[in-house]
């Protein structure tokens, strides 16, 4: 019954795992608000209701998809940190990491940090797969304990908002917080800037720029 289960259990992995890579292929063509399990099962050559086995809603598989994505994004984010030790360095490594993933697999990034696919609600089984690549700068921040030269003590209104952050960047004074919030939406933003063309034509140098961005970074937050 044991190797009956076995067998099962890696039967049911390569159909999920053919079905995503299928639905990550529609999702680069169509886009998240066009994917199908229709379209899905008929490339497959299946029945629909065969794939609704696997995934009973197109939110099951969009699920998935953004499961797999924020898991690849933080193996990069882990991986990027291997025999680093300075803080701007590891800063730096992090950038690129968040970069390189963005331009390689730019519709997962977009499914991860993109529009909204409408009437898509993101369960809790995507808050820990999302929490990884943020981890990685928590624990930077939290290392390295800088003093940014413009760290202020922030307004008693945000306190509880930053007693929240804190939990990822645990022992950071209170005037750290904020700009480190900053730098990391600002990480996001080049990338997002870049990948979706706002850049246009003007900027070709693209690598350098970021580069040079993420180093001012560094030095905005005192690392």
């Amino acid at each position: 019954m044991s190797a009956a289960k076995t067998a099962r259990e890696r039967v049911r992995a390569e159909m999920v795992r053919e079905i995503t890579d299928i639905a990550r292929t529609h999702l680069a063509r169509e886009g998240a608000a066009g994917l199908s399990l229709r379209a899905v099962a008929r490339e497959m050559g299946m029945a629909s209701s065969a794939v609704h086995r696997y995934f009973p809603t197109k939110d099951d598989l969009l699920t998935a998809l953004i499961i797999d994505g924020y898991n690849a994004l933080g193996d990069a984010a882990e991986a990027s940190q291997h025999d680093r030790t300075d803080p701007a360095d590891r800063w730096l490594a992090l950038g690129h990491a968040v970069r390189d993933f963005a331009l390689d697999r730019p519709h997962e990034y977009a499914l991860l940090y993109g529009s909204p696919v409408p009437g898509y609600q993101a369960p809790q089984d995507t808050i820990a797969p999302a929490m990884r690549t943020t981890l990685v700068y928590g624990r930077i921040i939290a290392d390295a304990r800088p003093t940014s030269p413009v760290a202020v003590s922030p307004p008693a209104v945000i306190a509880p908002d930053v007693d929240a952050l804190r939990s990822v960047m645990p022992g950071v004074p209170d005037e750290v917080v904020i700009p480190a919030v900053t730098a990391w939406t600002a990480l996001f933003g080049a990338v997002s800037f870049e990948l979706f063309g706002q850049f246009g034509d003007t900027i070709t140098h693209r690598r350098e720029i970021f580069d040079e961005g993420m180093r001012s970074l560094a030095r905005y937050l005192g690392l």
